[in-house]
């Protein structure tokens, strides 16, 4: 099982031969992964450990709040799949004040060797650390080499002529573009939230939803999609609704899930929607009658869908 230690600065670390990587790997996209690997490779090599060191909060977050970038993973589901990937043990750093005025050389002595006891660190082409982001991987070369500490740079994952990043992904999803995205994550975007009460719309026109408040904020444009719900372990096929249904509530905008063949109260549960396809833009339609006929032929949609996948 992975190890999570809260607080680096409090902590001693027990790991031999340890290869570190820093980064806030918002999404563990396929590029994140190029630079796991290596992590776990020279980990295989050195018959050592794998970490990887974490700001928390991000420092655009902490530094510009109302302009920090909306999360794709939320914590829980970032350490699952680093968990996932082999990844031995996660060290946050909380960034403050203090961390923040750390100058480059003072953040590899005090972090990098004193605390992480790092024998190797790998990190992203764009790799920035220290007070103002001064420290590049030039500077973090020098400084390892006094520090009796190896350090390699991975080159970027381009995919389809793009270079694959966090921010594009986001950029993918405000499209709507559900297959760019899932190409550039390695595997379908999802979203992590409770169910929380609605006004029980759905259940009162014959397709009652579930009503997911994410822990996240990235969300995929307005429109219906093929899901799965996940719950106690169990994929359930699901028809989701993101927007703000102006048919009959025009409110805000919410993710509302309607699992095929199941029933049960699902408020106060977490689950994880994974999206798969998306159908259609949502849009206003002249009755509630047209907006049913409409959601019967989306559900018949998505069942056809997964037949389809059953078969296959």
């Amino acid at each position: 099982m992975i190890q999570i230690v809260n607080d680096i600065r409090t902590h001693e670390v027990q790991f031999s031969g340890l290869v570190l990587t820093i980064g806030s790997f918002d999404g563990v996209h396929l590029g994140h992964r190029t630079i796991l690997d290596e992590v776990l490779r020279q980990a295989r090599a050195r018959m050592g450990s794998s970490a990887v060191l974490t700001l928390k909060p991000h420092p655009r977050e902490f530094f510009s709040p109302d302009h920090a970038p909306s999360l794709l993973t939320s914590e829980s589901k970032k350490w699952q799949l680093f968990e996932q990937a082999g990844i031995d043990a996660v060290f946050v750093l909380p960034f403050d004040e203090t961390v923040a005025s750390l100058e480059p050389e003072a953040f590899v002595e005090e972090i990098l060797v004193r605390r992480c006891r790092a024998e190797s660190v790998v990190v992203g082409h764009d790799f920035r650390f220290g007070k103002r982001a001064r420290g590049d991987f030039e500077l973090l070369r020098n400084l390892a080499s006094k520090s009796g500490f190896s350090v390699t740079q991975v080159e970027p994952l381009l995919m389809d002529g793009e270079r694959v990043s966090s921010t594009l992904i986001r950029e993918r999803l405000l499209l709507g573009d559900i297959s760019k995205a899932e190409a550039f994550l390695g595997r379908p975007y999802s979203v992590v939230g409770e169910v929380v009460p609605g006004r029980h719309i759905g259940s009162s026109i014959g397709f009652p939803t579930a009503n997911v408040r994410p822990h996240h904020s990235a969300i995929p444009a307005q429109g219906v999609y093929v899901a799965y719900t996940y719950l106690d372990g169990r994929a359930y096929p699901t028809a989701v609704n993101i927007g703000i249904a102006p048919t009959i509530r025009n409110e805000d905008m919410t993710i509302e899930a309607h699992l095929l063949d199941f029933s049960g109260n699902l408020e106060g549960r977490e689950v994880e929607v994974a999206f798969l396809k998306r159908l259609r833009s949502e849009i206003r339609f002249p009755s509630v009658q047209d907006l049913i006929a409409q959601i019967q032929r989306d559900v018949a949609e998505v069942r056809a869908f997964f037949e389809a996948q059953t078969a296959l």
